[in-house]
C-alpha cells in the first residue's frame, strides 16, 4: 500500500494592526466571512430593461395628441407644443432609478410619495416644482397611462386639451 500523503494545512493570511497585534485567518474561514458578508447585503432587485421601459413610455406618449420627443439633458424627453410633459431618467447621475419625470397636480406629488415611496419619488431639478418620479418598473400600465394623460393635461395648451 503506497504511503499517503498528509493533507497539506490550509493556507493562512495574516491581518496586522498598528499595535502589532494581528490575527491569522485560514482562506476557508475568509471564504466563509465574505460569503457571510454577501448574504447580508440587500438582495437586488430583479434587472430593469431600460430599453423596454422606454419603448413602453413611447407607445403611451405616442397616442397623445401634438406630442414630439427631443432629447434635453441626455434623455428621451416628451413635449406638448413647445413645453415638456414628461422626460425618461435612466438612472440619472446614478440614483438607481429607471423612471419617468411628470408633472402632478397641487399637493398630488406628496400624497403619491407618502403613500408609495417604493414607487414614486421626487425627482431632483424639477421635483421643487411638484413633478413626481415614477418608477417604471413598479406601476402598472393603466396607472402610467393615467399619470401621463394627467401631466399631459396640465401642460398642453387649452385648446389641445380641450380635445381630449
Amino acid at each position: 500500500m503506497p504511503a499517503q500523503i498528509p493533507p497539506s494545512p490550509a493556507p493562512t493570511i495574516t491581518t496586522r494592526f498598528r499595535s502589532g497585534i494581528g490575527r491569522q485567518y485560514t482562506l476557508p474561514a475568509i471564504g466563509k466571512m465574505v460569503f457571510s458578508f454577501l448574504e447580508q447585503m440587500p438582495k437586488e432587485s430583479k434587472t430593469v430593461d431600460s430599453e423596454e421601459q422606454l419603448r413602453r413610455l413611447r407607445r403611451i406618449c405616442a397616442t397623445l395628441p401634438g406630442t414630439t420627443e427631443r432629447l434635453s439633458h441626455g434623455e428621451p424627453t416628451f413635449f406638448v407644443g413647445k413645453k415638456v410633459y414628461a422626460m425618461f431618467a435612466n438612472n440619472h447621475h446614478n440614483d438607481g432609478h429607471i423612471a419617468v419625470w411628470a408633472p402632478a397636480p397641487p399637493g398630488v406629488q406628496a400624497m403619491l410619495i407618502s403613500t408609495w415611496p417604493d414607487r414614486f419619488f421626487k425627482p431632483p431639478y424639477v421635483g421643487v416644482r411638484g413633478w413626481v418620479g415614477i418608477e417604471l418598473d413598479r406601476i402598472s400600465h393603466e396607472e402610467l397611462v393615467t399619470h401621463l394623460c394627467e401631466a399631459w393635461r396640465l401642460i398642453a395648451p387649452p385648446a389641445k386639451s380641450k380635445r381630449r
